[in-house]
């Protein structure tokens, strides 16, 4: 049984209605990558997963579709024959293209029961969450992880209780701007940014971008879980 230890966890019927899920993954890099196999080992019946870039030989450090065979490949080609030697059975299909003002919303048109927001573009993210806003889906944005060395300091909060990130004070105050309410669940990091020796190069490492990850698949199981067992 694939899912056997899981199953033990959430029981058959748990099992069933992940199956019968519907997320998508925006963004696959060191954050993203690990939210969206981790939805794949969950039994996540349907996933998409949008990314416009290729897998560089700089990624090799934090992402899970990066490695030395994969440089030059298209990360959503890379993810999706990783997700089929997961998961056969998954209904897995790629956007390989950057989130726009333009094509956000048709990239939304399959309604999905979850986003997880994994983007780094600060007007890319904005506009996901005002489009699952108005569309009334659920969603959970990644903060910033570059220049992070403590994975102990992630936290899960909204994006109106969050601090030290610079990228949520960014965030904070543009979703202000639009209209939208600060309540938005997000995953981030009370670590103040660690000093680098080249300014121009985000730091990163294995542990803090993956783990964030993590957490957001866990957010997104979870609640897919507690709000069917609150019908």
């Amino acid at each position: 049984m694939r899912f056997n230890r899981l199953e033990n966890l959430v029981s058959k019927n748990g099992i069933e209605l992940l199956k019968n899920k519907t997320m998508m993954v925006f963004g696959l890099g060191g954050v993203g990558s690990f939210a969206a196999e981790a939805l794949v080992r969950s039994g996540i019946g349907q996933l998409i997963v949008v990314d416009y870039d290729s897998v560089d030989i700089t990624n090799i450090n934090r992402q899970l579709i990066a490695l030395d065979s994969t440089i030059g490949h298209k990360k959503t080609d890379v993810f999706l024959k990783r997700a089929k030697d997961i998961n056969p059975n998954i209904n897995i299909t790629s956007i390989t293209e950057k989130v726009s003002q333009e094509n956000v919303n048709s990239m939304l048109e399959i309604r999905p029961d979850f986003v997880l927001d994994c983007i780094d573009d600060v007007f890319a993210k904005v506009e996901l969450a005002k489009a699952c806003y108005h569309m009334n889906i659920p969603i959970m944005l990644a903060m910033g992880f570059a220049n992070k060395f403590h994975p102990e300091m992630i936290k899960i909060s909204t994006l109106k209780k969050t601090s030290v990130c610079p990228l949520a004070k960014v965030m904070r105050r543009k979703i202000r701007d639009i209209g939208l309410p600060l309540d938005i669940p997000v995953v981030y990091s009370e670590e103040k940014p660690a000093s680098v020796i080249d300014n121009q190069i985000l730091g990163s490492t294995a542990f803090c971008p993956s783990t964030a990850g993590l957490m957001m698949a866990s957010y997104a199981i979870n609640y897919m879980i507690e709000r069917e067992n609150e019908k």
